[in-house]
């Protein structure tokens, strides 16, 4: 546009500028959401039901699954909500942190660690087969995020535990199998138990016209296990110290009880984490102290599948 048409346009558009305002005002509200990833949808009783299929790796990728990790809790400081580099098999400042407080001897630094501990999820493409909350997604493609429990329902059918089970791939065009998605909330918590994989199926009939559509149509799953998408071992030393308040450099976070989002398999949200000070030093060992044992290696790592969306909420508002 030249200066002379932006002259006689002068007053005008207005309208689409005031749009185009409203816009950026909701995404900016709804920013935590990322629309390439698919959420069933719970009834008042956080039940719900749908059927999906788990489809193989894109071109130039070859495990149809990211396996991710991410830190999510809060400090005096605010909240620390981020993805832990030991995913890309680096570093971390939280993980040095807990196993110092896990080797302290001390429970309550346990249990200090047991709340900031790396929270363990997959990512992988899926086609929405039958969505009765929300219809207008079937037979689309999405993410999914699940966590440990789903991934070992992958895992049994792949590996089956019983000689007259045949094993499957659940990600394969043609010999995998629908995942009827079963969610149950069972003594306050979500649960996946009832979820199951049906017979093994060919994807429309085996069409490969239409499968190499629906392939060509999937994500890449390289960002969530890049070293671009995980900030350096300093930044979230920094952020981390803050966050413990041990530094006064940034912004601390504020957080309400709307934030809450029930969408951990078998276990409830974790609650604020607001400790006193600094951690504790470990007592001075009287003898030759045994290899210190990380709190990665306790019994409490993995076992829970984290969604990760309550925490993606809460880094939103930063």
């Amino acid at each position: 546009m030249g200066f002379k048409d932006l002259k006689k346009s002068s007053g005008g558009g207005f309208d689409k500028l005031s749009s185009e305002l409203n816009k950026l005002a909701k995404k900016g509200s709804d920013s935590y959401k990322d629309d390439r990833f698919w959420r069933p949808e719970l009834d008042k009783s956080s039940n719900g039901y749908a059927v999906i299929r788990f489809l193989p790796p894109v071109e130039g990728e070859d495990i149809p699954w990211a396996r991710c990790f991410t830190h999510g809790f809060q400090g005096p400081g605010g909240w620390f909500i981020e993805n832990c580099p030991t995913t890309v098999g680096k570093k971390c400042p939280v993980c040095e942190a807990n196993s110092r407080l896990w080797n302290s001897g001390d429970e309550g630094d346990k249990d200090i660690a047991r709340q900031r501990k790396r929270r363990l999820h997959y990512v992988s493409n899926v086609l929405v087969v039958s969505d009765p909350s929300a219809p207008h997604n079937e037979g689309k493609v999405f993410l999914f995020k699940y966590g440990k429990k789903i991934h070992d329902k992958i895992v049994q059918a792949m590996q089956p535990e019983f000689e007259d089970e045949k094993p499957i791939n659940p990600f394969d065009f043609w010999k995998g199998a629908d995942f009827k998605l079963k969610i149950r909330k069972v003594a306050g918590y979500i649960n996946y138990d009832k979820s199951e994989f049906d017979a093994p199926s060919e994807l429309f009939d085996g069409d490969d016209a239409k499968l190499e559509a629906l392939w060509k149509k999937q994500y890449s799953l390289k960002e969530f296990i890049s070293s671009d998408t995980h900030k350096s071992f300093e930044e979230l030393k920094t952020r981390y110290d803050v966050v413990m308040g041990l530094s006064d450099a940034g912004v601390p976070r504020k957080a309400s009880a709307e934030d809450v989002d029930l969408d951990e398999e078998d276990e409830a949200p974790r609650a604020s984490f607001k400790p006193s000070g600094a951690a504790k030093p470990a007592p001075p060992a009287k003898k030759p102290a045994p290899a210190p044992k990380k709190v990665e290696e306790s019994e409490d790592e993995d076992d829970s599948d984290d969604a990760m969306s309550y925490f993606e909420r809460l880094a939103a508002d930063d």
